[in-house]
């Protein structure tokens, strides 16, 4: 009996694996079951009795990646709890890059697919999955502004660093995958994360510091008056 529970897991892992790279290479649509299940050296039926659909294997298939992903870059990017917002900030930016940049990542790839042929299918998973993500994100330059997390200028700075994270490490991952996609000119720096990260860093401390001071005057104005 354990042997079978044993081998029937190995399975599904298998399928889990194999799945990411098929539907990250072709999409859903694209992609067959019969494909998937070659990869995985598993029989056809093998999709039904784990997963019931390929739907509920394309859902399934994309948090496995993106937990694998998890698990390999934690978001703290190695900084404890207890060290400055500055350097846990860092630490968020370098692990989201190395994410982004790691061939192995298929969530990335699978979503871009779905970006370009959209299904629907990923649409709650990606919410629940990403959301803890960038919260952890705002709750960081809220500490750093010296302001509630929900408000704008909070919003929009977290917003800001969120773009200069994915905005050209994508493009770069996404024509590394499509040689059609004109290059950047940027490729060259790219490829040096760590030397990336330290410049969104301080790129991103400097907007923040030029920022706080206004907020700090406004709070003195207000108790002045």
């Amino acid at each position: 009996m354990r042997k079978q529970r044993s081998d029937g897991q190995e399975t599904r892992q298998n399928l889990l694996v194999a799945a990411g790279k098929v539907f990250a290479s072709k999409g859903f649509r694209q992609t067959t079951i019969a494909e998937i299940c070659q990869q995985a050296t598993a029989n056809t039926a093998a999709i039904n009795y784990h997963f019931g659909s390929k739907e509920a294997l394309y859902v399934e298939s994309w948090r496995y990646s993106f937990t694998q992903s998890l698990k390999t870059y934690p978001l703290d990017g190695g900084i404890p709890p207890e060290a400055p917002a500055e350097e846990r900030l860092r630490g968020w930016i370098l692990a989201i890059m190395r994410r982004i940049i790691d061939p192995q990542s298929h969530e990335f790839d699978i979503f871009h697919k779905e970006m370009a042929s959209p299904t629907g299918l990923l649409a709650k998973a990606i919410q629940e999955s990403v959301e803890p993500i960038f919260k952890r994100l705002v709750l960081l330059v809220g500490e750093l502004l010296d302001k509630e997390p929900q408000e704008h200028e909070v919003q929009l700075c977290a917003m800001s660093i969120r773009a200069q994270c994915f905005g050209p490490l994508a493009h770069a991952r996404r024509r590394k995958a499509d040689k059609g996609l004109p290059p950047t000119g940027l490729e060259p720096l790219l490829d040096d994360v760590e030397r990336l990260a330290d410049h969104v860093t301080r790129f991103s401390m400097a907007g923040i510091q030029a920022l706080r001071p206004q907020h700090m005057q406004q709070s003195k104005n207000e108790v002045g008056s």
